[in-house]
């Protein structure tokens, strides 16, 4: 079992910046593939980004293209998502989630396909 933990959120103001962090447990780390994904109030959740295992291939919802970054430090065990010019349309709670597998080959951007996951940090952005 793999247990996840996000932490840097927070409040910021519109156009501000905020770097997420998710450190995971365990000694396979470069075995999972990794994905951000967030969740605000009175809507579904949704993907954000994704960083595969092996050959580090990177995937954004188009929203977030330009702006966000992911990345991952396996000596560290823990993978970032780096938030640039942020909107008050990105308030939501950021989950962390990790996935050894893709059981159902429907992609790293498919919620479905993740086992693990953290229990979320909030980002609020303000006008």
């Amino acid at each position: 079992q793999v247990q996840l933990v996000e932490s840097g959120g927070g409040l910021v103001q519109a156009g501000g910046s905020l770097r997420l962090s998710c450190a995971a447990s365990g000694r396979t780390f470069n075995s999972y593939t990794m994905g951000w994904f967030r969740q605000a109030p009175g809507k579904e959740r949704e993907f954000v980004a994704a960083i595969t295992r092996n050959t580090y291939r990177i995937y954004y919802a188009d929203s977030m293209k330009g702006r966000f970054t992911i990345s991952r430090d396996n000596a560290k065990n823990t993978v970032y998502l780096q938030m640039n010019t942020l909107k008050p349309e990105d308030t939501a709670v950021y989950y962390c989630a990790a996935t050894g597998r893709m059981a159902y080959g429907l992609g790293p951007e498919n919620l479905n396909e993740y086992e693990y996951w953290g229990q979320g940090t909030q980002v609020t952005v303000s006008s």
